[in-house]
């Protein structure tokens, strides 16, 4: 037995990617800051690039405010001084989504290697 629907009455359009959807729920249940994290950590990489993406990661937003976890305290420097350019490429992105400001936290230690 053949579980593929009659002739006509397939759907048609192109399917939505989870990750996409997955900011659209959250906005509709009212978790809009959630959502803007979410959409805002899928596309990080594209936006700062690999090299800061290895580096730091976004961890939530408050109203305007993105707060990130770095790896390093000299991350952390380098990205406090590169703040008006991560600010720019954000606003390229998210236009009036943007955040406004960044804050930085050292913390995490993804890529790191344990030492046994």
């Amino acid at each position: 037995m053949s579980r593929r629907p009659p002739q006509g009455k397939r759907r048609k359009g192109t399917p939505t990617p989870v990750a996409d959807l997955v900011g659209l729920v959250l906005g509709e249940l009212g978790l809009d800051a959630v959502a803007k994290a979410h959409q805002i950590g899928a596309r990080w990489e594209e936006v700062v690039g690999k090299q800061v993406a290895t580096h730091c990661r976004p961890l939530g937003i408050r109203g305007k405010i993105l707060e990130l976890e770095v790896d390093s305290p000299v991350w952390s420097q380098q990205l406090q001084l590169r703040k008006p350019e991560l600010l720019a490429a954000l606003s390229r992105v998210f236009g009036d989504d943007a955040p406004r400001e960044l804050r930085f936290q050292v913390g995490y230690a993804r890529g790191r290697q344990k030492r046994g």
